[in-house]
């Protein structure tokens, strides 16, 4: 059983349906990245649309008799035998393990404008948007000190990049220091909105009335995960909120695997379906074991 359908439980499934094995996929069809308009970094599929990729991952899939149930799953038992989950129609669904790739959503800013703007000029990831920032006006938003490593990373795409902390002052001397030395600017100030047109910012208007020209935002504000299903189940989680898993994305719970965002490692898409792939190794090899006289 996986619950999940973006890059790391569509490439499990792709795996785990080559090697035979009767495979369930269940997904809600909110993908973290659903707002954004293309889907950057993955080699092939490099500026897709995320819908898209999605779409031709699952068509994919039905050669191997797999199909997505999008429906969402309310409740998950663990026993001896295995996983019994319950479905937002009040079905129940059996399984022997279970792959959670349920990934983690973001906490955009509380700001007026930002949500309107979130995926197309409103980004937290520099990897995944950094190139199409590159030499823009950038802001970095992230309150108290969460903006100050990321404020230093982008440079690597701009020169020109200031740092808001939206009315709030718990930056070191040292950090103060050492942006300063790379050329950012930091603003104290309480940030009002957010403006732009089609998509793409023009101003961050702040709370004196004052606007500072920007066009684009990548932020620091903290993720969470999209569900609680692991937490249910008794997987430990790290003090950054995401699943702990070991070289084969296993938890701590037998049976239990965590792939993409919602585990550990780096939060990419590639990533999150190589992840995908490992946990259906292990998940197959697993099996293997099991069946063996």
């Amino acid at each position: 059983m996986i619950i999940g359908g973006g890059p790391a439980g569509l490439s499990a499934a792709m795996v785990l349906g080559r090697c035979r094995r009767k495979v369930v996929l269940f997904d809600t069809g909110k993908p973290r990245n659903r707002w954004s308009e293309a889907m950057n970094g993955f080699l092939t599929r490099d500026g897709v649309n995320p819908g898209e990729f999605l779409e031709i991952g699952r068509k994919e899939l039905e050669e191997y008799g797999i199909k997505v149930q999008k429906l969402e799953i309310r409740c998950i038992e663990h026993s001896a035998e295995g996983f019994l989950a319950t479905d937002e129609n009040g079905q129940t669904h059996r399984s022997r393990k279970l792959l959670l790739a349920t990934g983690l959503k973001d906490r955009v800013p509380d700001i007026p404008g930002a949500q309107e703007l979130y995926g197309k000029s409103v980004h937290h990831c520099p990897y995944c948007d950094g190139w199409e920032s590159q030499d823009k006006a950038i802001a970095v938003y992230g309150k108290n000190q969460q903006g100050f490593g990321l404020a230093l990373s982008l440079k690597t795409w701009s020169d020109n990049v200031m740092l808001f902390t939206d009315g709030t002052n718990k930056l070191t001397g040292p950090q103060v220091s050492q942006l300063q030395r790379n050329g950012i600017t930091v603003n104290l100030k309480k940030i009002k909105s957010l403006t732009g047109k089609d998509g793409q910012l023009q101003e961050i208007v702040l709370a004196d009335g004052s606007t500072e020209k920007r066009e684009v935002m990548f932020f620091n504000t903290g993720t969470e995960q999209q569900c609680t299903i692991g937490e249910m189940l008794g997987c430990e989680f790290t003090s950054n909120g995401v699943i702990k898993t070991r070289k084969l994305q296993q938890t701590n719970v037998k049976g239990i695997f965590v792939a993409g965002d919602a585990a550990r490692d780096v939060q990419l898409v590639i990533v999150a379906a190589a992840e995908g792939t490992k946990a259906a190794v292990a998940i197959n090899m697993e099996l293997q074991q099991e069946s063996r006289k």
